[in-house]
């Protein structure tokens, strides 16, 4: 059965009977579908804006994140060339590749379009797609958003909390809180946001990592150093969140998945499993 594996239900909507869709004979449980996207979406590469859309749609894949694909009729097809790649998904058919033209390689391949998709698949046949991380930017409206596109089914709210939290190390208490920010995200486990005076953070110094999120923006990071071991990027903080996640600015989370255990008012919280588990090292 090709039901959503459990940690990765926070990419695509987190809706249950979704597990269920028989959609693909071969394949029961995934699911492809789109809705309207009804924001001004636009795509800027090599100082032009390549498309520009009222009239996108917001595709939905099991185990994928989000995708935003544009009428081709919003797209600045003049400025693209056909590429020099195809690729083949079984649950959409086979796609074709444009290269911005006049950049040889520095553009290539950026922009795909499965332009006769299989029967199963939702009617994407005059859409467009771009390779997030090739093209320079991407705006919702005059904002500008990183990583992917923002997921309508995603929901994350920043709650203020008295509960005490406590967080532990290789057998360090390493937190002790009750002045933390409770961030809940859909599909996703409860993340405790903590003040730095809270933190024995004698224990922790600055990573050179980061990473981006379209919900709370760049993240930095900090490694732990306790009892003679190094855990590397174990902590994370968003110096400058965007605005739906003001209150997390300055605070410091750990990696539930990976710290000895955090207790919240004295109970153990539960091990969470995600794709940041699965891909920890």
């Amino acid at each position: 059965m090709h039901k959503r594996k459990p940690h990765l239900r926070g990419r695509g909507p987190d809706l249950p009977i979704l597990d269920q869709v028989t959609q693909y004979d071969f394949a029961p449980g995934y699911v492809v579908f789109t809705l309207p996207a009804p924001k001004r979406l636009r795509v800027k590469v090599g100082g032009e804006v390549i498309a520009d859309t009222t009239a996108g749609l917001i595709l939905f894949e099991s185990d994928h994140l989000p995708v935003y694909y544009f009428p081709r009729a919003s797209v600045r097809m003049d400025l693209l060339a056909p590429g020099d790649r195809t690729s083949h998904c079984p649950y959409k058919g086979e796609a074709s590749y444009y290269s911005l033209k006049g950049h040889d390689d520095t553009y290539r391949n950026i922009m795909w379009s499965y332009e006769d998709p299989i029967e199963a698949c939702p009617a994407i046949g005059d859409y467009v797609s771009f390779l997030w991380h090739e093209v320079d930017h991407w705006f919702e409206e005059d904002e500008e958003i990183f990583v992917h596109a923002r997921d309508p089914y995603r929901r994350i709210d920043c709650l203020p909390s008295s509960r005490r939290v406590q967080v532990f190390l290789n057998g360090e208490e390493i937190a002790n809180s009750i002045r933390g920010v409770f961030l809940f995200e859909t599909g996703l486990p409860t993340r405790y946001y903590l003040p730095p005076e809270d933190i024995q953070t004698q224990f922790l110094t600055p990573s050179e990592s980061f990473s981006e999120c379209p919900y709370k923006g760049r993240a930095a990071y900090h490694h732990a150093h306790v009892g003679g071991e190094t855990f590397n990027d174990i902590v994370w903080h968003y110096p400058a969140p965007i605005e739906g996640a003001s209150r997390i600015k300055g605070l410091h989370c750990f990696a539930s998945e990976f710290v000895d255990r955090i207790l919240v008012d004295g109970i153990e919280q539960p091990r969470p499993v995600t794709a940041f588990s699965h891909g920890y090292s």
